[in-house]
């Protein structure tokens, strides 16, 4: 399956979703590394230079459509948040070289900067790659996955309409709570309403 090309910016609810630039990625560190953030990610410290160049060879990669979230601002645009849509095959059996799950299925990801967190741009940037993943670039599944204690996180997935289909008890360590519990949330592409999101 040929990755249609995709037109950059795009709008996401009240957001402006591109690829980053370097520029981008350092407004980005200013809170990615902070505490109230990193206590829900699994690589919780990012070093910089590393950081920015893993998400500028995205910008590369046809199979990575990682965003920064922009919100306008009399000063500029403001890098409220991050998003991520990799694309994937979809589980096969091992005989088949070829066919309808090639590149079929997307994970998605999102982050917000604590200063703009509670407003809704996670949902934002949510929705804006799931309309990209099912409109444009034709998936038929996209999941995604938080601890189950991170409340924001799976309220935002189902908020958008994914179902729960995983709850993995103390599949997890984490650094402060130890063994914890995980979810894994999906849609498929017949499900998808952008209508309702404000998309």
């Amino acid at each position: 399956m040929t990755t249609p090309e995709i037109s950059w910016p795009r709008r996401a609810g009240r957001l402006t979703l591109r690829p980053p630039s370097r520029a981008d990625l350092d407004q980005v560190l200013t809170w990615r590394n902070r505490p109230e953030v990193a206590r829900w990610l699994l690589r919780t410290q990012v070093d910089p230079d590393t950081f920015r160049e893993i998400w500028l060879a995205a910008v590369q990669d046809p199979n990575d459509h990682s965003v920064v979230a922009v919100l306008d601002h009399p000063s500029g645009g403001v890098v409220v948040g991050t998003g991520s849509l990799r694309i994937v095959d979809a589980m096969t059996q091992s005989h088949l070289a070829e066919g309808p799950w090639r590149a079929a299925q997307g994970d998605l990801g999102y982050m917000i900067d604590p200063a703009h967190a509670g407003k809704g741009y996670a949902t934002d940037i949510a929705a804006g790659l799931l309309d990209l993943a099912f409109r444009e670039l034709r998936l038929h599944r996209v999941t995604a996955g938080c601890f189950a204690d991170n409340v924001a996180s799976w309220k935002v997935m189902e908020r958008l309409g994914m179902r729960r289909e995983e709850h993995s008890v103390k599949d997890a360590w984490h650094g402060e709570l130890g063994w914890v519990d995980g979810y894994t949330y999906a849609i498929l592409a017949d499900e998808w309403r952008s209508d309702t999101t404000g998309v």
